[in-house]
């Protein structure tokens, strides 16, 4: 027998509940619905003050309604789309028109008069009305409106029926009203989105993502939460149980997580491969296949569930991954939400909860000097320009450091990483940015904090200079003393006075518990858009899709720009969608021009279905490269690894396509050597490099400036870029126009000399 649940449970778990599951849903639905001290009973579908003695007594008695159905119902509405990425389509001279039927039956239209009805037809108010229910908003009506006037306009024949009713209208025979019809018909087909507007939405509908991994579904799953904090071995256990299983995958946030894992599982005489199909598996998050069958997934890192750009990765895995067993390892604050969100699959989490193995404490006294420093120091910068700067400020000073910042290979800060724990070696400074706060077992004593200021994306794209959150600053904190090393206490303080207050407030609080996950439109989504919409673009498709997509409140969508950027790139490509889209969720950095061109070449040589072969990347990337003489051939060399990574990642989705991966892998290596030696000699190449600049792009910024003749102060330029206050491209552009000013400036002048020397 059924049982009627509340719509929003309805939307949730699908279909009606049987009475026997109706306890645990109605548990669900009022932690959901909570108001005040008054929840939702789902046999009545109205507001109860106290609901658990009848759920407890397995009846439900009678109540006072404060809350309808109905009310509930329109949390649920569909929300109005954001017809901003509405973009008209093109119309085609339409060869099959009446010719001048219309004319002979009638008599040709006169345009001044024409230009007249139609305009009295736009400022009717009741057509905008009946316009706007039929999806025609104040923006698209006016847009449609411009395109009918001018096909009447220039047409040099219109379709009879059109026709006539025109002719009617300027001779005081028809209603201006008349014309309605046929302009929502024009409207319709200059935006095909209004005439299937419904079958988008339910496309769109992402509130139950846990439905789009079938496989995943079929299985009963073992969820276990390994929960702690840095160094308190809760990764440590959930890689045991991958090692003792037959088959697995390490899914983590970091290529360098996942060369890390290879390494020591191959070392530890178990088979492991980097994203191939192998028995044991290791390879970055958005890498992981949610078709392949497993023993035991370990995901790591699962409060980046949350992230604006990322977190879509996370989700999926969680959701989708096929193992027996889900070992899932991250905060403590994600515990809660990730109990909530296994709810939604019938899959209950087993957590094992776990406490740091060292203790670390706040120090006093900021260092306030590089004098100061001491053997097992790591200052933690937010930018590489920090990193150049002070790495070369401490060899100066007669000490040798280790560098590791987000952009080197893993290899490198691997071996950065060996160099900085040796106690052998005289390295005993580590000069790092916060890309040491995941991975690396580090032998540090005290973290110092250089800077408690980062740039960060927020959900909408938008990149602004952020305080660090708690959990960014525990999260590097923790790296200060391990169990393994010589420091079994850590130290942690900032290098500047006025931040050591602020970081202790930071550290002082809680971390904010995880309450959404991200999610990300999947390949056959955009496919079924396609289908409706066929002559969008796929950026389009995916504005559009993102603009009707309606959540569940544990979820959010995630930002799309990166992957816009890259749609942009190649929409002139011809490209099938789904490759289209699969080169689109590429991870590649865009701020570097050099891999950005790769990507556009791979893509035209894909579209030509010519295999990119050994010799063809060999001779984009001018293999072999020489040593770096100066930071920017450093940059230059981090860019050509990136584009071997692209290439490796493509490979796993185009075998046939991009055949030579163990060709590409031999070089990548050599090239990750090549980088070692660069890094290990940095300061000479900061040396050699512009002497008052020690970042690339403020090089380039006063190359600019000095070409430009403009005064801009060089530092500010660089900090404003550094920042994310000013993009290279925008600095670039206003020095042109700079330029251009100057020179228009000069040629004026010089008119007016000779205007003098003529008088």
């Amino acid at each position: 027998m059924n049982a009627p649940i509340c719509r929003r449970c309805e939307q949730r778990f699908g279909t009606r509940s049987l009475i026997v599951n109706i306890s645990r849903q109605t548990r669900r639905c009022l932690h959901e619905h909570a108001f005040q001290n008054l929840y939702i009973d789902h046999f009545s579908h109205t507001v109860v003050a106290d609901p658990w003695s009848s759920l407890l007594q397995g009846q439900h008695r009678p109540s006072t309604v404060v809350w309808k159905r109905d009310v509930l119902s329109n949390s649920s509405s569909p929300k109005p789309p954001d017809t901003s990425f509405f973009v008209p389509v093109s119309l085609k001279a339409d060869t099959s028109a009446d010719g001048g039927v219309g004319i002979e039956l009638t008599q040709p239209l006169d345009k001044n008069e024409l230009l007249k009805v139609l305009n009295r037809f736009y400022k009717r108010k009741e057509m905008q009305k009946l316009a706007a229910d039929s999806g025609l908003d104040a923006r698209l009506f006016h847009q449609a409106f411009i395109s009918f006037r001018k096909y009447i306009l220039e047409m040099t024949s219109l379709p009879a029926d059109l026709h006539i009713i025109l002719n009617d209208i300027c001779c005081g025979a028809g209603h201006i009203d008349d014309i309605y019809p046929y302009f929502m018909r024009h409207a319709k087909q200059i935006f095909p989105m209004l005439d299937c507007m419904d079958d988008l939405r339910k496309i769109s509908d992402l509130r139950v993502p846990a439905n789009w991994y079938p496989e995943a579904r079929a299985i009963q799953r073992k969820v276990i939460f390994h929960a702690g904090p840095t160094n308190s071995g809760k990764t440590y256990h959930a890689i045991q149980r991958y090692l003792a299983a037959k088959s697995g995958v390490y899914c983590g946030p970091l290529k360098l997580l996942a060369h890390e894992i290879f390494e020591k599982r191959n070392d530890a005489g178990v088979p492991c491969d980097l994203g191939r199909a192998a028995g044991h598996v290791a390879c970055t998050i958005e890498m992981c296949s949610v078709t392949t069958p497993y023993e035991v997934a370990v995901i790591d890192e699962i409060q980046m569930i949350r992230d604006p750009s990322r977190g879509w990765a996370w989700t999926r895995a969680l959701l989708g991954l096929c193992a027996e067993e889900i070992h899932v390892c991250g905060e403590p604050a994600a515990i809660d939400f990730i109990k909530e969100l296994m709810f939604t699959t019938g899959e209950e989490v087993e957590v094992h909860n776990y406490q740091r193995l060292t203790p670390f404490s706040i120090l006093d006294h900021a260092v306030e000097s590089l004098d100061n420093l001491r053997p097992g120091d790591c200052i933690v910068c937010f930018s590489k320009n920090d990193i150049y700067s002070i790495s070369r400020q401490i060899e100066a000073r007669g000490q040798e450091c280790a560098v590791i910042y987000g952009s080197l290979p893993p290899g490198t800060k691997l071996s950065q990483a060996k160099k900085f724990n040796d106690p052998d070696d005289p390295c005993k400074i580590l000069v790092a940015t916060d890309a040491i706060g995941m991975g690396l077992n580090l032998s540090i004593k005290r973290i110092i904090f250089n800077s408690l200021v980062k740039p960060n994306v927020n959900e909408k794209g938008e990149k602004r200079m952020e305080t660090i959150s708690t959990s960014q600053a525990l999260q590097i904190a923790g790296r200060a003393g391990r169990f393994s090393s010589k420091f079994k206490e850590g130290e942690v303080t900032t290098m500047h006075r006025d931040d050591l207050p602020v970081l202790k407030e930071i550290l002082s609080h809680s971390v904010d518990p995880i309450e959404t996950a991200g999610l990300h439109p999947t390949a056959e989504q955009i496919e079924m858009f396609a289908y409706h919409l066929p002559d969008a673009t796929l950026s389009n498709l995916v504005d559009i899709f993102v603009s009707l997509s309606q959540v569940d409140g544990l979820y959010f969508v995630c930002n799309i720009d990166d992957f816009k950027f890259l749609a942009d790139m190649i929409q002139h490509i011809p490209l099938n969608l789904r490759s289209r889209y699969v080169f689109c969720t590429a991870p590649i950095n865009k701020k570097q021009p050099f891999v950005c061109t790769s990507f556009l070449k791979f893509a035209r040589q894909f579209s030509r279905d010519e295999p990119l072969t050994f010799d063809w990347v060999c001779r984009h990337i001018s293999w072999p490269l020489a040593p770096p003489k100066n930071i920017k051939d450093l940059v230059h060399l981090e860019a050509v690894h990136d584009v071997l990574d692209l290439y490796l990642w493509l490979s796993y989705r185009f075998m046939d396509m991009f055949p030579d991966t163990a060709s590409i892998r031999e070089i990548q290596r050599e090239l990750d050597d090549i980088i070692q030696q660069g890094v290990r000699n940095i300061t000479r190449l900061i040396r050699a490099s512009d002497p008052t600049v020690t970042d690339p792009l403020q090089a380039q910024s006063q190359r600019g400036q000095r070409a430009s003749g403009q005064m801009m102060d060089s530092s500010l330029a660089s900090r404003l870029v550094r920042d994310g206050l000013l993009t290279p491209d925008l600095l670039q552009q206003l020095q042109r126009e700079w330029s251009k000013d100057q020179k228009q400036d000069n040629s004026r002048d010089g008119n007016k000399k000779s205007l003098k020397k003529l008088l």
